[in-house]
């Protein structure tokens, strides 16, 4: 991150192309950074000038009298490789490149961008841009972006900007609302500085409480998904995207490849990251000023207390629209307020406490309807009406309000006679609006925000799911597919990878005539169903190559003849094998859709929904990505209009059996991680009654051009999964078998086993104090974790029948990639067998397998045992404080 904070924070900064011409982003951008000047060092360059805006100007970056931290470029594009070779050769190692001219104009600029990125990486330069405007840090007093505008005061938002122009306009916007920034980029083309980095460095920035996204292209789609996915519990990250409404430019061959769009896959993302996805500007900076983490309202019940009952009924009415809830404001808490208000308060919700009301009749309400159990959170409207002035009871809400555990939102409404009273609200971080339908909007963006947050890491429930299925069986099916030339695999192949996992479905068999279809079909027993086999059509009921129900051999025999007639009428230039019989399923509760398609950049997307052929017309799907786990498959599940009637029932149909859903979801998506060879893949429909999930039909399309060109295990994700192959039996020194292996979601209640039950002194070796508050939060931060950024290896004991995890050694991997703090914990009852041994030289090896240079921890100088091990793994150990070592091991 060291050449990050250089974009934000340089000691000294050259502007290549510095230029005194009149309107020019040269002058521009210079006159900004001079503004700095007594804080670094700006050195203007350009070989035509001897001097610019007053300041000493250089031929060239090796003529400056020291190495820039920070190079801005502004020249033509053709220029910009030698300006790059140049920072290279002095030593910088941030540049930002302003000039456009890349591959936005063609192959030319492409292959300018090409060697670019070539000279970059020969010299360890991170680049942002091209074609960007810049970036600035109001703290730090820099502006090195080419906006006319005041620099926006120093806050708690970080902004990141595709778009320059949008940028530009979206500061200005802020800055007139009083929104403080930590920081801002424009980020431009995205050669090499992307989102997931930034995000990454914002992300531990102390200064910095939220993050708002103007994201046009995702760019590296796994290192935004992973950075998102660390920062989003504790820092909200906001989203705007356009293009939500945008239909896939590419025709699918499956019904999932029609319905699943690019706005499926990127909501997909946003949800699986713990991100806020907005519609509009405004949204996008009041989520940013009221998301704060610490006062998230715990549910959906909101109350409204107001001087007028007008703004009330359009709170009330934006409420609804939202799918919030009134809250139901208490007996008790009416019976309370009835002797201090006027006869006539309205004695519900709105708590309207009439246009007199003055700071003591908003306080008393404000306060009851915060104690009040049904209130989740609360906004306070106010109108300039009669004599109370605003700003007195403004004075009145900010010290109730920042003292209360729930959230408190303001609209003040009206303009000069309430612009004290606002500013008042922002200088104490209480959020305020203009209107009660913004103040109301802003609220649910706070509960969905923890309501998310609260699914997305609620404790999953372990699943029976094979987690080692016959893969070679599959492989071989695969190989002799390809060599077939084809990508389109049969419906028995399709079944066939369905079966090796788990998932149930109807087995077909083929007839290569009528006589044969009619044994087939007797053999089964009637009624069955009989499809069309070839392997060049993949709708076959489109065709006419489906008929259902058949009872008799002659049946089948007609059907034999209809079919062939229809179906070469219909594609007569098609390969038809026969056809295929089955058991006819006819009783069944639900038709279910589960699916995937594979795009180039997010990899498979999983769809669940309304199944059958009206599947692509009803749309009733919702998407996740995989890995999935119980929660995530329900939670998958939860974003159907279907799934209501499948938890509830209706009418005749019962509810459906969910946890098997749950498995199935769980069985599919570990097919996805498995293969990146599949393309497309739908089970339509997946039959369901009672304890039986059965695919009636299934259909796989392969990845040509990844069976040509593999990437590796696991490339084709953006979540990194389950990283299996660290599963190591072992047994202590006296004799005691363990299970080493990765920690899981699921194992949050064994961890808290663990901890609950460590002495005091192992606690405090551990943590460095006596782990007291063992909460879900804390827990989640332990189990839930990002294989890719971070390792954490327990030991699994079976205890008598019940599992216990009796020790952890964790690593966690630096920003910079190139170094991890590991910690060891070891149960009381498992100390001195070599399990801490056992554990340090796991994560040695993964550290090593991650390309880390270096591998250090801190422990406590009272810690003998610990250091003696450290001692003995070669580590070099040194006091860094009175009453801590600091251990490190070169890889």
């Amino acid at each position: 991150m060291d050449k990050i904070k250089l974009f934000f924070n340089p000691k000294s900064v050259a502007l290549v192309g510095a230029t005194d011409k009149e309107g020019s982003t040269g002058k521009i951008i210079l006159q900004n950074l001079i503004k700095g000047k007594d804080r670094r060092a700006v050195y203007p360059v350009n070989p035509n000038r001897e001097s610019v805006l007053e300041q000493k100007c250089y031929p060239t970056l090796k003529d400056l009298p020291e190495v820039p931290d920070l190079v801005l470029v502004v020249v033509p594009a053709k220029f910009v490789p030698q300006v790059i070779e140049d920072a290279g050769k002095v030593g910088t190692k941030s540049v930002i490149i302003i000039s456009a001219g890349f591959k936005e104009v063609g192959s030319e600029g492409k292959a300018l961008e090409e060697k670019i990125a070539e000279i970059a990486k020969q010299y360890g330069i991170r680049i942002i841009g091209p074609n960007c405007m810049g970036t600035m840090s109001p703290a730090s007093g820099f502006n090195a972006t080419f906006a006319r505008m005041e620099m926006p005061k120093t806050g708690n938002v970080a902004f990141l900007s595709q778009s320059g122009a949008l940028g530009s306009a979206v500061l200005d916007w802020a800055i007139a609302r009083n929104v403080g920034f930590s920081g801002f980029a424009s980020i431009g083309s995205m050669m090499d500085v992307n989102f997931g980095d930034l995000i990454d460095y914002f992300g531990t920035d102390e200064n910095t409480k939220s993050i708002i996204v103007y994201l046009e292209t995702m760019g590296e789609a796994k290192k935004f998904m992973s950075a998102a996915r660390g920062f989003a519990r504790t820092k909200p990250i906001i989203v705007i995207k356009p293009g939500r409404f945008e239909e896939s430019a590419q025709a699918a061959k499956s019904h999932t490849g029609s319905m699943v769009g690019n706005a499926m896959f990127v909501d997909a993302i946003f949800q699986r990251a713990g991100v806020v996805r907005v519609d509009n500007i405004g949204d996008l900076f009041s989520c940013a000023a009221i998301l704060n983490t610490s006062n998230l309202p715990r549910g959906a019940n909101l109350a409204i207390v107001t001087n007028a009952g007008g703004p009330a009924v359009l709170a009330t009415d934006s409420l609804m629209e939202q799918k919030g809830k009134l809250a139901h404001i208490s007996d008790e808490t009416v019976t309370a307020l009835n002797p201090v208000l006027p006869p006539s308060w309205s004695k519900g919700n709105p708590m309207d406490i009439l246009g007199d009301a003055d700071p003591e009749r908003y306080a008393v309400t404000l306060e009851a309807a915060i104690k009040d159990p049904g209130v989740d959170g609360v906004v306070v409207i106010y109108t300039p009406q009669g004599a109370a002035n605003p700003l007195d009871i403004a004075k009145t809400i900010v010290k109730i309000a920042k003292k209360s555990k729930k959230p408190v939102l303001t609209s003040w409404m009206g303009d000069a006679n309430v612009a004290e009273a606002r500013k008042l609200f922002y200088q104490h971080n209480i959020p305020s609006f203009e209107f009660p339908e913004e103040a109301v909007k802003g609220y649910i963006f706070m509960y969905r925000y923890a309501r998310g947050l609260e699914n997305l890491y609620e404790t999953p429930e372990e699943l029976a799911v094979d987690v080692d299925p016959s893969k070679e069986y599959i492989r071989t099916i695969l190989k002799k597919v390809a060599s077939e030339g084809r990508t389109l695999l049969s419906e028995t192949e399709s079944k066939k990878f369905l079966q090796a996992y788990g998932i149930d479905a109807t087995v077909p068999f083929l007839a290569r005539d009528a006589k044969d279809a009619a044994q087939i079909a007797s053999a089964l027993r009637f009624p069955v169903v009989m499809k069309i086999a070839s392997p060049d059509i993949s709708h076959k009921s489109d065709v006419g190559g489906v008929i259902l129900g058949l009872k008799t051999e002659a049946e089948v025999e007609k059907a034999f003849a209809t079919m062939m007639e229809n179906v070469k009428a219909a594609c007569p230039a098609a390969n038809i094998e026969g056809v295929t019989l089955q058991r006819m399923v006819d009783k069944y509760d639900y038709e279910l859709i589960i699916g995937s398609k594979k795009d180039p950049v997010f990899g498979p997307v999983i769809l669940f929904g309304s199944g059958g052929i009206e599947a692509e017309f009803q749309k009733d799907v919702a998407v996740g990505l995989p890995p999935l786990n119980q929660v995530l498959a329900r939670r998958v599940m939860e974003g159907t209009k279907i799934y209501e009637m499948l938890y509830k029932g209706f009418r005749t149909k019962p509810p459906a059996n969910l946890r098997l859903l749950e498995e199935t979801l769980v069985k599919f998506s570990n097919l996805l991680v498995d293969f990146p060879e599949i393309m497309e893949i739908d089970i339509n429909p997946l039959a369901l009654l009672g304890s039986e999930a059965i695919a009636l039909d299934a259909r796989i399309i392969i990845d040509e051009e990844y069976i040509k060109n593999p990437t590796g295990d696991h490339n084709h994700l953006i979540i990194t999964p389950y990283p299996a192959k660290y599963i190591k039996p072992w047994h202590t020194k006296d004799g005691r078998d363990v299970i080493l292996r990765p920690i899981r979601p699921e194992d949050e209640p064994m961890e808290k086993a663990l901890l609950e039950g460590l002495s005091e002194e192992s606690s405090r070796m551990r943590f460095f104090h006596i782990l007291k508050d063992i909460n879900h939060a804390l827990l989640v931060r332990f189990c839930n974790i990002d294989y890719d950024r971070e390792m954490a290896i327990i030991a699994e004991y079976n205890d008598k029948g019940k599992k216990r995890n009796v020790g952890v050694g964790r690593l966690i991997i630096d920003n910079n990639g190139l170094s991890g703090e590991f910690s060891i914990l070891v149960a009381d009852d498992f100390q001195h067998h070599e399990l801490g041994a056992k554990l340090l030289d796991m994560l040695i090896g993964i550290a090593r397998e991650k390309g880390l240079k270096n591998f250090y921890g801190v422990v406590l100088a009272e810690n003998v045992v610990m250091l003696n091990l450290c001692k003995d793994f070669g580590f070099n150990v040194k006091k860094d404080k009175s009453t801590e070592y600091k251990v490190n091991l070169e890889l």
